[in-house]
């Protein structure tokens, strides 16, 4: 089998609606990727010849697609979370361990599909902010392509960086955010996150390390928080602790304090 051109391109599916085809021209020129248009009729898959990925636009929805599957874009699992917050309801991790308040600046390390940047945004409000980086280009076009299509008034905006989290957080002043999220590549799939396996066969599997940590510590004024999946050794690798959680959780979460406290 040829070995597909580039890495990641945008595709557009055989739809003719003008405003479609702009959001995709944007997208291609804002990220310097190729676009892909699909002959009518033809399957989507066949243009994973030319990329190991597509950012595809549709009718529908934009969705993500390799060559073992696709994903389509939404807030997901956020989705619920941001529907308790509405209600007024404390009992999101990122309320009850982390205490995001509105105004407060937020760097999510670890973007993914941007859920819990997702949740951020609304904890923080319009007059916070919040910067996602990904490490993964395929994610990180996936995740900005999805937030554009989203607004609420009662939310930051989200901007999302491809990189290095890593380097970025080495080059970031101390104290330059209120919170950081860390969230390493889990070690086996949860059955409730819909789109796992893509996130797998894309993301960095590197762990989370000592010294990314204490980067992020340095960098957050107030605190860091660390993500990891239930009944693994992810936390304690690094000598954290997570903050209690019901049984049924099947994340967990650990508060550490930031090295800087105003």
């Amino acid at each position: 089998m040829t070995e597909p051109t580039h890495p990641l391109a945008v595709a557009l599916s055989g739809s003719t609606d003008r405003t479609l085809r702009a959001e995709a021209e944007a997208c291609a020129a804002r990220w310097g990727l190729p676009l892909l248009l699909r002959p009518p009729g033809a399957p989507v898959r066949g243009l994973l010849g030319q990329a190991r990925a597509l950012v595809v636009f549709g009718e529908d929805a934009v969705s993500l697609w390799d060559r073992l599957g696709h994903v389509r874009g939404g807030a997901g699992l956020a989705a619920l979370r941001l529907k308790e917050i509405a209600k007024g309801r404390a009992e999101d991790p990122l309320q009850r361990v982390g205490g995001l308040a509105p105004g407060e600046r937020v760097l999510d390390a670890t973007l993914g599909f941007a859920q819990d940047a997702r949740v951020a945004a609304r904890l923080v409000g319009p007059g916070g902010s919040v910067l996602g980086v990904e490490s993964s280009l395929p994610l990180a076009v996936f995740a900005d392509v999805t937030l554009r299509r989203e607004s609420s008034p009662a939310s930051a905006g989200i901007e999302v960086r491809q990189g290095d989290s890593g380097a970025l957080l080495r080059e970031m002043p101390a104290g330059s955010v209120d919170a950081v999220l860390l969230d390493p590549m889990f070690g086996r799939a949860l059955a409730a996150q819909p789109g796992f396996e893509m996130l797998r066969r894309l993301a960095d599997p590197s762990p989370l390390t000592a010294e990314t940590l204490a980067e992020a510590r340095r960098v957050a004024r107030r605190v860091v928080l660390v993500k990891a999946a239930r009944y693994t050794p992810v936390l304690r690798t690094l000598g954290l602790r997570a903050e209690h959680a019901s049984r049924s959780a099947p994340v967990v979460w650990a508060r550490v304090p930031a090295l800087r406290q105003d």
